[in-house]
C-alpha cells in the first residue's frame, strides 16, 4: 500500500448480523476508500462482550461476518482487515488512555446512558470506558479519517481530546483523526418507524433488511414499509417513509433525487416500493453469492484475517511502544 495515502480506519462489531443500513452506511463506503486511501478495517469483538455472549454464537458469528466483509467487496489485497481480539495492543493502549481521560467525560457519553437503560442488569466498567479502547483503535494506526455515522460523532470528539492531552504532556505522539459522515445513505432508516435509525437489535424484524435476507423476505418487507397519507414519491426533507425509501434507491442505485422523483412521477407507492425491492435484490445478489462461496471456504478465510492480524500487530506495536517510552515504561 502507498505510504503517502491517507490512512482511513473504521471497525464494526460481530454482534447479530448486517442489514442494509450498516451496508449502504458504512460498508459501501469503505469498498470506495480502498481505491484512494491506506484503509485498515477491524471486527470490535472486544467491544462487543459489553453486553454478555454466548462464545461458541461469537466465534461462529465473527467468521461469517468476516466472509460477508469480504463478499461486500473488502479487499485483502488492498486493505488490512483484523479480528480486534486477536491483536494485543488494542487492549494494552485502552488502559493507558483511560489514564487520560476523565471520568466526567466518559459519564457524558450518550452510548454509555443508551446502553445502560437497554441493558440495566449489566452497566459494566468495560461499558463506561468504551471510548477509550474506540479511542486506542483509532490512534495505533495513525489514522488521519474515521468514516461515521451522525450518531458516532461523539466517540471521534472524545478520540481527539484525549490524543490533544496526551501529546500536550508527552510531545506529538498521535495523530490527531478527523471524522467523515457520508452525505448519501448515511443514515438508512427503519421501514416501521422512519424517525429510528434501521438496527439490527430492532425487535420487529419487518423493520430492517438483512443482507442475507430472501428475495421473498425483501419483497414482504418492503410491501409493509410504512410511508405517508400522500401516495406521491418526492422527496420533502423530514424523517418520513417515502424520503427513507426514495434514499435507500438513490443508495442502491446512484441515481439522484430529483431522477427518481422524475422517474416515478404519478406512480403510487405501491409501485414504487416494489421498485426499491427490486433494486435491492439485485443490489444484494453477488453479496450473497459471494458469502455462499466464502463460508465454504474457511481454511481461506483463516489464512486472510492471520496475516491481517501480522500487518496490524506491525503498525500498532510501532505506535504503542512509542508511547510506552514515552510514559517512561522499561522496555
Amino acid at each position: 500500500m502507498n505510504k503517502e495515502l491517507k490512512t482511513i480506519f473504521s471497525a464494526v462489531q460481530p454482534s447479530g448480523f448486517l442489514t442494509l443500513g450498516n451496508y449502504l452506511g458504512a460498508i459501501k463506503n469503505w469498498i470506495g476508500f480502498q481505491e484512494n486511501f491506506k484503509c485498515i478495517f477491524s471486527l470490535a469483538d472486544l467491544h462487543t462482550i459489553t453486553v454478555l455472549q454466548n462464545p461458541k454464537e461469537l466465534k461462529s458469528r465473527t467468521k461469517e461476518l468476516y466472509a460477508l466483509f469480504l463478499s461486500c467487496g473488502i479487499d485483502p489485497k488492498k486493505s488490512i482487515f483484523f479480528i480486534q481480539s486477536q491483536v494485543h495492543t488494542h487492549a494494552e493502549l485502552s488502559w493507558i488512555l483511560s489514564c487520560f481521560t476523565s471520568f466526567g467525560e466518559l459519564s457524558r457519553m450518550t452510548q454509555f446512558k443508551d446502553k445502560s437503560q437497554k441493558h440495566a442488569n449489566n452497566i459494566n466498567a468495560g461499558l463506561f470506558g468504551y471510548p477509550t479502547l474506540m479511542a486506542a483503535d483509532i490512534l495505533l494506526y495513525n489514522t488521519d479519517i474515521v468514516p461515521v455515522g451522525a450518531d458516532q460523532k461523539q466517540h471521534i470528539e472524545i478520540t481527539r481530546d484525549i490524543a490533544k492531552r496526551f501529546n500536550g504532556i508527552y510531545g506529538e505522539v498521535f495523530k490527531i483523526p478527523e471524522e467523515f459522515i457520508p452525505k448519501i445513505g448515511a443514515r438508512i432508516m427503519s421501514l416501521q418507524e422512519p424517525e429510528k435509525k434501521m438496527s439490527k437489535s430492532d425487535a420487529n424484524p419487518s423493520s430492517y433488511i438483512a443482507l442475507l435476507d430472501s428475495p421473498e423476505t425483501i419483497i414482504k418487507k418492503f410491501k409493509k414499509a410504512v410511508t405517508d397519507s400522500e401516495n406521491e414519491v418526492k422527496f420533502t426533507g423530514e424523517q418520513t417513509g417515502i424520503n427513507n425509501l426514495i434514499n435507500i434507491y438513490s443508495s442502491v442505485t446512484g441515481k439522484t433525487t430529483a431522477q427518481i422523483e422524475t422517474e416515478f412521477e404519478g406512480v403510487g407507492y405501491g409501485k414504487f416500493k416494489m421498485s426499491v425491492a427490486q433494486a435491492v435484490i439485485e443490489h444484494l445478489k453477488p453479496i450473497q453469492e459471494k458469502f455462499s462461496y466464502y463460508i465454504s471456504n474457511e481454511d481461506y478465510i483463516k489464512a486472510c484475517y492471520e496475516e491481517a492480524k501480522e500487518q496490524a500487530l506491525i503498525i500498532s506495536e510501532r505506535t504503542l511502544k512509542k508511547v510506552k517510552e514515552k510514559i517512561g515504561f522499561v522496555s
